[in-house]
């Protein structure tokens, strides 16, 4: 059974494993990603602490993470005013990869959304990960458009609640 929870600060060392060990994967198919310092322990603590980050448990042990939030001014600055939440840096444990952690993730960002009254929830994505904008579309996501983002050409999706 997968439940999701609002991360703790004591969870930070994990979900900062979690996420190096998925820039690692995908830096290794070539695809690099959180190139800009995203995944330092150090900015991950203060974003645990600051509430955005929930953690997927699997058994006795977390096996994904998921930043949610209320506002994405960096990617999606054209809806400022959209009554909108937002998730990055969704990422599993490799040993956890197909089990259903990502849909679970998903699901609870939905639900928050939803529980928040925001009528949609948004993402980003490397443009040329195809195999990640199916996981999303899979569970539901449109596809919007593509921006440029700095060094990024991301995807934008999103999910009406």
């Amino acid at each position: 059974m997968i439940t999701v929870r609002f991360a703790a600060s004591q969870d930070t060392p994990v979900i900062a494993r979690i996420l190096a060990e998925a820039e690692a994967w995908v830096t290794e198919r070539g695809t690099p990603m959180w190139e800009l310092g995203e995944i330092e322990e150090k900015r991950v603590a203060q974003e645990v602490a600051d509430g955005f980050f929930a953690v997927a448990w699997v058994d006795d042990e977390i096996a994904g993470t998921v930043k949610f939030q209320l506002r994405d001014d960096e990617f999606w600055p054209d809806r400022p005013d959209d009554n909108a939440a937002y998730i990055h840096r969704l990422a599993v444990r490799r040993k956890h990869a197909g089990r259903g952690v990502s849909d679970a993730l998903m699901r609870w960002a939905a639900d928050r959304a939803r529980l928040l009254k925001r009528d949609m929830l948004r993402l980003d994505v490397d443009a040329e990960r195809v195999s990640l904008r199916n996981v999303y579309e899979r569970f539901g996501f449109v596809y919007r458009d593509d921006r440029q983002v700095g060094p990024y050409l991301v995807a934008r999706y999103e999910l009406k609640l």
